[in-house]
């Protein structure tokens, strides 16, 4: 089924660290004086749309977008109390959907973010929108507008993949293969031209982006273009959090780039980003169940990460809290399976109660594969 469907939040599986964007010029949107339209190679495009009042915007017509979200300057935290709801019209039927409440905490904010940004929402296809906000005790931020992110059809390349190989000693499992950031269709422009890295990678967080579960497998490039652009051209950061993503049919996508055999620094698990990994599946799994091929892919890149520095994926690791926002305060040295759910270092669904209760089995399969 297409991503037209009724949208889900994407909450709760982006906390990060300080991260710089790749400049964009914005410029006027002829269907709208009042809006600024940042574009990218491939078509895509995120527009933004002033709220005069701070209060949100009527219903209006729009260009066509895909995912959406709320950004302001200041203090991630400064529409802390209060609460933004959208609801949108597809572009296909001409209907407009229920009203969806946004994540407005820090839950998906980066350590020391430049600016706040709310979770994003995944549409579908989408050409009308509406917003409410209602302002924290503080009232509402400085610059508060709507994102609007059209993932277009990507920046041009041949469809690339990383070739599975043959394991080594020790813990290393097979390399599964990883369609690229050019298969995907990432538009390498938009993100810190620079590369972040770790120590040696001990740990493997799995999330999910909580959005539409019953999508076309040959459109998970369009969301993983949408929430690349989001973090980075609304949220601020310097590439898509995740290191890795894996879809329903068990494809899995290379995230952050600096090479998918490096321990690149990704932001994905607040205060625990250092010597971890951050993979995520593409969905929701709250009550629904993942598929078999989906748990599979997953298993299979964590045991090839984990298995490049002879970490056995049914083991442990111990890990420093970075930050007192996570569910650990600064300093506290936490004792992690080595294949863990974001919930157990953040205070978050994440990755959803079907996927967390799977990861057992996930560990099993991934020691299967190293061995």
């Amino acid at each position: 089924m297409s991503l037209s469907l009724p949208a889900a939040l994407l909450a709760g599986c982006t906390a990060a660290l300080l991260l710089q964007p790749a400049a964009t010029a914005a410029r006027a949107d002829p269907t709208d004086p009042a809006a600024q339209r940042r574009e990218s190679a491939g078509g895509g495009s995120v527009t933004s749309l002033p709220f005069p009042d701070g209060h949100g915007l009527a219903p209006r017509t729009t260009r066509p977008f895909e995912l959406l979200g709320v950004g302001w300057d200041g203090s991630p935290d400064a529409l802390a109390g209060g609460s933004v709801r959208v609801r949108t019209r597809d572009a296909v039927t001409g209907r407009w959907g229920d009203w969806h409440q946004l994540e407005t905490d820090s839950e998906d904010g980066p350590d020391r973010s430049p600016h706040g940004a709310t979770a994003p929402l995944w549409t579908g296809r989408s050409d009308g929108v509406a917003v409410e906000v209602r302002p924290g005790p503080a009232g509402p931020p400085r610059g508060l507008r709507l994102e609007l992110v059209d993932p277009g059809q990507g920046a041009a390349s041949p469809a690339a993949r990383v070739l599975p190989g043959a394991p080594a000693d020790g813990h290393q499992a097979p390399r599964p293969g990883i369609v690229t950031r050019a298969g995907w269709g990432a538009d390498e422009s938009l993100r810190d031209p620079t590369f972040e890295y770790t120590g040696p990678v001990r740990e493997v967080f799995i999330h999910h982006t909580a959005t539409a579960t019953d999508y076309a497998c040959s459109d998970a490039p369009r969301v993983i273009r949408g929430i690349y652009q989001y973090h980075v051209q609304t949220s601020g950061w310097r590439d898509i959090g995740y290191n890795f993503l894996v879809d329903r049919c068990g494809t899995i996508y290379e995230g952050r780039a600096g090479g998918v055999d490096q321990p690149v620094h990704g932001a994905h698990t607040l205060g625990f980003n250092t010597d971890s990994s951050g993979v995520a599946a593409i969905g929701t799994y709250g009550s629904d169940s993942p598929p078999q091929d989906m748990l599979d892919g997953l298993a299979a890149i964590a045991a090839w990460k984990l298995g490049l520095t002879d970490r056995a994926a049914d083991g442990h690791a111990q890990l420093t809290s970075s930050s007192d926002a996570s569910r650990y305060p600064k300093g506290t040295v936490v004792d992690f399976d080595a294949i863990s759910g974001h919930r157990d270092a953040f205070n978050t669904e994440c990755p959803g109660k079907s996927l967390y209760g799977r990861l057992p089995d996930l560990r099993r399969t991934a020691a299967d594969l190293q061995s």
